[in-house]
C-alpha cells in the first residue's frame, strides 16, 4: 500500500498546499484564477505540444484508444443525462450539468500528474487524445444541451456554432494540432526553443494541483448530499467502469499501458471549471459541492484503483 501512497500522496499534498496557502491568505481565490490561466494557456499547451510533437505520428494517433475513451465517456454522459431527466426529473440545463459532472474528467490539472507518476511518458499521449474527446465532442454537446433549456427556437444552433468557434482558439487544441503537424513534418526544434517549451511544460503539474486546492476553499456540501453523492458515484465509479468495459471488450486497446491510462483518466474528478460553466444557468452551488466532495473522495477511489492496477492481471 505504501507504493500506492507514494503515487497519490504527492498529488494530494500539492492540492493540500494550494488549499492551505489560499485559506491562510497567502494567495486569494482571485490569484488561483490567474494561476489557472497560466496553466491553461501556457503550461498545458506546452506539455501537450511536447507529448505529440516528440513522437512519430503513428505512436500518438492511437485510434483504438480514441474510440474506446470516446465511447465509454459518451455512454456515461448519456447515462447521466437520462438519470437526471427520467429519474430526478430536473430542468434540462441541470440534466446537462449532471451529465458533465459524471463524464468530463479533470484530465489536465489532475489526470496527467497522476498518470505520469503511475504510468510514465504514455500519460502525455493519453492526455492529448483525451483533450480531443473532451473539447471536440463532449463539451460542445453538453453546453449545447444546457443552452437548449428554455431557449428561443434555433438559439441552441447558434450556441453550438459559437462553442465550436471558441474551440479553434483554445490554446490546448491549437497546441495539439501544431504538435500533430510538427510530428508529421519530421522537423526538430532549435535547442533554445525546445528548452523554453520544456520549462513551461514542467511548471504545469504542481501548479495545476495547487490551483485545484485553492479553488476548493469556501465550497460547501451542506443540504446537497444525495445529489452530490450521485454525481460523485457516476464520476468516480461508473465512468471508469464504462471506459474499462469498452476498452477491454468492445474496442480493445492493444497497448496495456494505454488501456490503464484510459481507465485512470476516467477515474479522475470532474474538470475544475465545472462550477464556472454551471454558473451561467444557476447551478454553480451544486456543481461546486460536487467538485469538493468528488475531489476528496477520489483520494480513496484512486488509491484503490491503483492498487488494482498493481495486483490484478485483468486490468493489465
Amino acid at each position: 500500500m505504501l507504493e500506492i501512497l507514494a503515487i497519490t500522496g504527492p498529488i494530494y499534498f500539492c492540492i493540500a498546499v494550494g488549499f492551505a496557502v489560499t485559506r491562510g491568505g497567502l494567495f486569494s481565490k482571485a490569484d488561483m484564477r490567474v494561476l489557472g490561466k497560466f496553466v491553461i494557456n501556457l503550461g498545458l499547451p506546452a506539455l501537450l505540444f511536447n507529448a505529440v510533437s516528440q513522437r512519430p505520428l503513428r505512436e500518438v494517433m492511437q485510434a483504438d484508444y480514441l474510440a474506446a475513451y470516446a465511447l465509454g465517456s459518451m455512454a456515461m454522459l448519456l447515462g447521466g443525462y437520462a438519470w437526471a431527466r427520467y429519474v430526478v426529473r430536473s430542468a434540462p440545463s441541470y440534466q446537462a450539468y449532471v451529465a458533465m459532472g459524471m463524464s468530463c474528467s479533470n484530465s489536465g490539472y489532475m489526470g496527467y500528474p497522476v498518470a505520469m507518476l503511475a504510468l510514465g511518458p504514455v500519460a502525455g499521449v493519453a492526455l492529448a487524445l483525451n483533450m480531443v474527446v473532451e473539447n471536440m465532442l463532449k463539451l460542445p454537446l453538453l453546453l449545447t444541451l444546457a443552452e437548449a433549456d428554455g431557449s428561443a427556437r434555433g438559439h441552441w444552433r447558434k450556441e453550438l456554432g459559437q462553442t465550436l468557434a471558441r474551440l479553434l482558439k483554445n490554446p490546448m487544441i491549437v497546441a495539439i494540432l501544431l504538435g500533430f503537424a510538427y510530428s508529421l513534418s519530421g522537423w526538430h526544434l532549435p535547442g533554445p526553443v525546445e528548452r523554453t517549451i520544456n520549462l513551461f511544460a514542467q511548471a504545469s503539474s504542481a501548479l495545476a494541483l495547487s490551483v485545484i486546492g485553492g479553488t476548493l476553499v469556501g465550497l460547501q456540501v451542506k443540504g446537497m448530499g444525495r445529489q452530490v453523492a450521485s454525481i460523485a458515484f457516476g464520476k468516480l465509479i461508473l465512468h471508469p467502469l464504462a471506459v474499462l468495459l469498452v476498452a477491454t471488450w468492445i474496442v480493445p486497446v492493444a497497448d496495456p499501458q494505454l488501456r490503464l491510462a484510459a481507465v485512470l483518466f476516467a477515474a479522475m474528478p470532474m474538470l475544475g471549471i465545472y462550477p464556472l460553466l454551471a454558473q451561467k444557468h444557476g447551478h454553480e452551488e451544486i456543481s461546486a459541492a460536487a467538485l469538493l466532495f468528488t475531489t476528496v473522495a477520489s483520494f480513496f477511489t484512486l488509491s484503490g484503483l491503483l492498487w488494482l492496477f498493481r495486483h490484478t492481471a485483468f486490468l493489465g
